[in-house]
């Protein structure tokens, strides 16, 4: 945060964090990457811009700065008429002319950078190092994703399959009512007097908009049932995956939420891998905060708080999206086409979200989204978005676009949001607002998924499993060691290989095993044929051995996870290739470390692409992958 849908037209123009073109053997500016500092790379950085001709300057500046043309030009920044395709290639594009007009008002560069045109080269290079700085902080916020987040994201990936079988009706359901897993937390509705809704149903209002309200809904506070309810006999017939009796599942319940038992009651202190949207949830328990979903109306009698919540949206918009014209901004928060869902705090507006509702095409756009700057870093923004997500599955809208910018990818992707769109084109052209410079997002949302509670509810079940892991562990009568590849740089291993797993009684079903070699023999020789083709294939040469740091000091900073072809022999000799998945993780963790040490048109990357394809291709030739 600050986010917005619709992104900062001037963020393209202005100087990435990441703008350098890497020079062969030199490490990434980017500092989402390892092995750089924010200070070194921040040092970094503004010794880069300092070296700018004096045009390239202006024209960094002149994104910063407002038109001076006539008193009348509101214009808050010079904005290129020819944008870069991406702002990463910031240092390939030419500067900008000082005669060449900005695409927002028409006046020239020069005009928004009168002010400079006496100021000493020194002044211009602080003023640059503070912009450099602005930008450290925008990427520190924006990129910043630890290792919880990450297992969250993949957890919750593996939920929203539609075969998972963690929402069916009968799964970890409690023989009891005090075992509940979570409960289903829904929007406070504003009640505002007026006319009754349009289409006849009945309801309350949600702020001043009439917004429909099916009679089926839950009303505040009520829980999401489920399907069909169970019976104590039906419930204690059920076996969980893994054949768990639910007894077994109650009792270790009972140890984390009983204060009587093992682990004692809840505390209202986080723990260092909460969920980041634990505090918000609690906050929300407490009364601190309130969610509502208010908008304008023309037709309806005007209601003065929701008019003041609209007001106070329209400045945190205007604040934190600060190259967003204002105009812009309160044409939509007031526009009665649109709705906005409200985070409110001791009163006042701190946040929210602004989207327009298409129930004909079955999506919504989100318009903005923001939570002022000294209420954030406290969850506020997935806890918006989950309460959002709640609110269009109770309207029956499965789907969110919106066109985000560079800064606020990050944010959408830690919610779910994704560049691969499902919606038919045909269904959201010429409906929705087209952004020059953004990425188009879609989120599908799952009916079945409680997203208010999902990070509660995921952590209870990891305290499930891990005290189910515990006691079994008491029965187990040898230890192996545990497995060291996922610190080698593999993400995924298939079950089979894991040591130990067979003597669990675990087998791999028809499908699994019709995927792997049966014979470790086969699998070992088939292997060895093909690394021997690899490398001796002429572009093998530049991954031989292990990068030596005579040749590249900070290779060993930049890649975290080394690997070369000496190495993959190695292992095969070890036998350490059980499975195939193991031998193909090395072999692309190979090209993909090229890649990201190099410039993509070096001869290093040139050579890992003409052997990545041929690579693939033999083992498509030997079966070993799909064809």
């Amino acid at each position: 945060f600050p986010t917005s849908a619709q992104p900062r037209l001037q963020q393209a123009q202005s100087s990435g964090p990441a703008g350098s073109n890497p020079q062969p053997g030199a490490a990434s500016s980017d500092p989402a990457r390892p092995g750089l500092s924010q200070q070194q790379w921040s040092s970094q950085k503004k010794a880069q811009v300092r070296s700018f001709p004096r045009a390239k300057k202006l024209e960094k500046l002149g994104v910063f700065s407002s038109c001076k043309a006539t008193d009348a030009c509101k214009c808050n920044g010079w904005k290129n008429p020819n944008p870069p395709s991406a702002a990463r290639m910031e240092l390939q594009q030419q500067a900008a002319s000082l005669t060449e007009a900005c695409r927002s008002c028409g006046h020239s560069l020069a005009e928004h950078v009168s002010h400079l045109e006496n100021v000493s080269e020194e002044e211009v290079n602080r003023l640059l190092g503070m912009v450099v700085d602005v930008e450290n902080l925008f990427m520190s916020v924006h990129k910043e994703e630890d290792t919880d987040t990450k297992f969250l994201s993949m957890l919750e990936e593996e939920i929203y399959g539609e075969n998972s079988p963690i929402w069916e009706a009968d799964f970890t359901m409690p023989a009891s009512e005090g075992t509940q897993l979570g409960h289903q937390t829904v929007l406070s509705p504003v009640s505002v007097s007026g006319s009754p809704l349009s289409k006849g149903s009945s309801g309350s209002a949600l702020g001043v908009t009439g917004l429909d309200v099916a009679s089926s809904e839950p009303v505040p506070g009520e829980k999401r049932k489920h399907p069909e309810a169970l019976t104590l006999e039906d419930a204690k017939r059920i076996r969980v995956m893994g054949d768990i009796p639910m007894e077994l599942v109650n009792e270790v319940m009972k140890t984390i939420t009983d204060p009587a038992a093992m682990l004692g009651p809840e505390t209202s202190l986080l723990s260092a891998n909460a969920a980041r949207d634990e505090t918000a949830r609690l906050e929300e328990r407490r009364g601190i905060i309130e969610f509502h979903v208010i908008g304008n109306s023309l037709s309806q009698k005007s209601n003065k708080k929701i008019l003041m919540w609209l007001v106070g949206l329209q400045n945190v918009f205007s604040h934190q999206l600060p190259r967003m014209p204002k105009e812009y901004i309160t044409r939509l928060v007031f526009d009665p086409k649109h709705k906005t869902l409200a985070l409110i705090k001791d009163g006042r507006v701190i946040g929210g979200i602004c989207f327009r509702m298409f129930p004909t095409q079955g999506f919504t756009e989100i318009v903005f989204c923001a939570v002022t700057s000294n209420e954030q870093v406290k969850g506020y923004g997935t806890h918006l978005m989950n309460h959002l997500k709640e609110y269009h599955i109770k309207h029956s809208i499965l789907y969110f676009l919106t066109y985000a910018d560079e800064y606020a990818i990050g944010y959408f992707k830690k919610q779910g949001f994704s560049k691969d769109i499902k919606v038919p084109k045909s269904r959201y052209l010429g409906y929705i607002k087209d952004y020059e410079g953004a990425t188009l997002m879609e989120c599908e949302l799952n009916p079945r998924i409680p997203y208010t509670e999902l990070s509660h509810i995921i952590k209870r079940q990891k305290e499930i499993i891990k005290k189910l892991i515990e006691r079994k562990q008491n029965q187990i009568r040898k230890v192996y060691p545990g497995l060291t590849c996922f610190k080698e740089g593999v993400r995924q291993i298939p079950v089979e290989s894991i040591p130990g797993i067979r003597e669990t009684g675990w087998k791999p079903s028809a499908k699994e095993k019709s995927k792997e070699l049966k014979d470790p023999d086969l699998l070992y020789n088939m292997l060895k044929n093909l690394l021997a083709q690899i490398k001796t294939h002429p572009d093998a040469w530049p991954f031989m051995e292990p990068v030596k740091k005579s040749e590249a000091p900070d290779y060993y900073e930049v890649i975290r996870f080394p690997i070369d072809l000496k190495t993959m022999t190695e292992r095969l000799k070890n036998r350490y290739y059980v499975t195939k998945k193991l031998f193909i993780a090395d072999l692309q963790r190979v090209i993909t470390n090229c890649r990201e040490y190099n410039p993509p048109d070096s001869e290093y990357c040139k050579c890992a692409n003409t052997l990545e394809k041929f690579f693939y291709f033999k083992l498509k030739e030997a079966g070993l992958i799909d064809k």
